[in-house]
């Protein structure tokens, strides 16, 4: 079994707006071998595409037609194996992300099996006579008619994609022989979006509606045989290729639940992405509000998945950005006068944790929210629904906006700023979607150049997690848990000790170290962010904004 990913570090491209070669204004993957060399400068191990595959893009690839082909916006399979090669050749390994939940309504599965109750594919969906109340995560119903056949078809996402009826053993079976093709071609393992979501209760009960998350998730998320179906997907696949790495995507989980997804005598998946921490800023639970972040509530839910997850065995994939989130240096820290500070203290306070830490493009030079002001600046389906649904609601338009430019997840798929030239050096032509502010300043080669470079910090907490065993698998204990602005830990593993301090705001504040009885002892900065950095910390000692200490004993 491959254990290396523990020591290792993930970087996630977003294809679409990385960087394009061809100057039609979309990233595609010549672009991303144009890359391959700043990627392995950074130091990371493996690179995560979100989907690249034939698409008609109406979730931004997310909606797959063809799982055996590169969409042509992106290259040929031929660009594809080209990338692959390089790749490896400079110690770079490739994941692909994977929809198993759902297609494309274009998917040649999903045209067949519109097209009457006797076609084959038929029951590769879901399909009822009478729809139920569950509401889509995209708004509105999850149901779709389709008349050639009388029935309803689910999609939990847009209505263009259909939900694959994992109870169909056929089905299942396609899947798996199409994951054995990708793996017997050389990539590295799977990202597999919102895959907790497979198992459906054949009931098919309705909901209550009566808050934001009675929507009918109860009766999809961590379903009755999904840990059948992961065990058997490892049995079919992952068990013929040991070395490939498995992420799992899990919508609404729960820690019990992820720590059987991850736990290795289950034979699951390797690690598995929550979302809890990052909902600490929801409104009632809903994701269109705007209301600060709930800091106790960050800390105490770190807490309980990394001390739940070590305990129970299990695995966490570490992460604050991603194509689906807005940027948590926005979210979370401050990305105009402290953006170096905030950007590296986050990345401390994650890096230091137990899992295996992922960067998402443009993490590394701090990339802050795009801020934009109007609504056709965005492109995102879920976004242009939430505006519809939020005025047809009375909200002012003005405060919509507000929510948005928080929110949004095309707060996250901007594209990579590499330089202050034209379109930020991603295109030569005009960007599928635009930069937003700040990109002269804020981008890969100023970022590089600059004595305070946020690029060589994750350089620097990249290299540490394979050098020091106690980050890899030492337990966590909070420190300070009720502190209002002092988010603290300690790693210890043996005789072995890490303590990370982070001042999460922009105010100075003070803190008493002197219960830490092994910071009497020798001790080591491994790397902090303050323009002067003490050599020893003890006693009383003060942080300034976003100041930050990993510190080894």
């Amino acid at each position: 079994m491959n254990t290396k990913f523990k020591q290792s570090v993930v970087y996630q491209i977003y294809p679409k707006s990385f960087q394009d070669s061809n100057g039609d204004g979309i990233g595609d993957i010549q672009g991303i071998i144009s890359r391959l060399d700043y990627l392995a400068e950074l130091g990371v191990d493996y690179l995560w595409l979100t989907p690249p595959y034939v698409s008609p893009q109406r979730d931004n690839g997310y909606d797959i037609a063809d799982y055996y082909e590169i969409d042509p916006l992106y290259g040929t399979m031929a660009d594809f194996d080209e990338l692959l090669a390089q790749a490896h050749a400079k110690g770079l390994k490739i994941i692909m992300d994977l929809v198993v939940n759902h297609t494309s309504t274009e998917h040649e599965w999903f045209k067949q099996a519109r097209t009457g109750k006797d076609n084959p594919y038929y029951d590769y969906y879901i399909w009822r006579d009478q729809p139920n109340n569950w509401q889509s995560k995209f708004g509105g119903t999850t149901w779709e008619y389709n008349q050639a056949t009388n029935t309803y078809y689910l999609h939990l996402f847009d209505k263009t994609q259909a939900d694959l009826n994992w109870e169909n053993p056929k089905m299942r079976q396609d899947i798996y022989k199409m994951m054995r093709w990708w793996l017997t071609k050389g990539i590295d393992g799977f990202r597999l979006d919102v895959v907790n979501l497979l198992s459906k209760d054949q009931r098919f009960l309705d909901d209550t509606l009566a808050s934001a998350t009675a929507d009918g998730r109860k009766f999809y998320t961590d379903g009755p045989r999904i840990h059948e179906f992961l065990h058997e997907m490892n049995r079919e696949v992952l068990a013929q290729f040991p070395d490939a790495l498995t992420t799992g995507e899990m919508s609404s989980t729960n820690l019990a639940s992820c720590i059987r997804y991850t736990n290795p005598a289950n034979e699951e998946l390797d690690m598995v992405f929550n979302f809890h921490h990052l909902k600490v800023d929801y409104k009632d639970k809903a994701k269109w509000t705007k209301t600060p972040f709930d800091f106790a509530e960050l800390k105490q839910l770190f807490t309980e998945w990394q001390v739940g997850m070590h305990e129970g065995g299990g695995w966490n994939a570490l992460f604050w950005n991603n194509h689906d989130q807005p940027r948590a240096l926005s979210r979370f820290g401050n990305d105009h006068e402290y953006r170096f500070e905030s950007a590296t203290m986050l990345a401390t306070v994650l890096h230091g944790m137990q899992g295996t830490p992922y960067i998402y493009q443009g993490e590394e030079f701090a990339t802050g929210n795009p801020d934009f002001t109007s609504i056709h600046q965005y492109r995102d389906v879920e976004s242009l629904n939430a505006f519809e649904i939020l005025r047809n609601a009375n909200i002012p338009e003005a405060e919509v906006l507000d929510i948005l430019a928080a929110k949004s997840r095309d707060n996250g798929r901007t594209p990579m700023t590499w330089d202050s030239g034209h379109a930020n050096g991603f295109t030569s032509g005009k960007p599928w979607i635009s930069a937003g502010r700040n990109a002269d300043e804020v981008n890969a080669a100023a970022d590089c150049a600059a004595a305070k470079s946020v690029f060589k910090y994750y350089q620097k907490l990249i290299q540490l997690r394979k050098e020091q065993a106690v980050i890899v698998d030492g337990d966590y204990q909070p420190l300070f848990a009720e502190h209002a602005q002092l988010f603290a830990y300690s790693r210890n593993l043996a005789d072995e000790h890490l303590l990370v301090l982070a001042n999460f705001y922009d105010t100075p504040m003070e803190i008493d170290l002197s219960a830490i009885e092994w910071l009497k002892g020798s001790q080591q900065v491994l790397i902090s962010n303050a323009a002067k950095p003490l050599e020893r910390l003890e006693g009383i000692i003060s942080l300034q904004p976003y100041e930050t200490y990993m510190v080894l004993g």
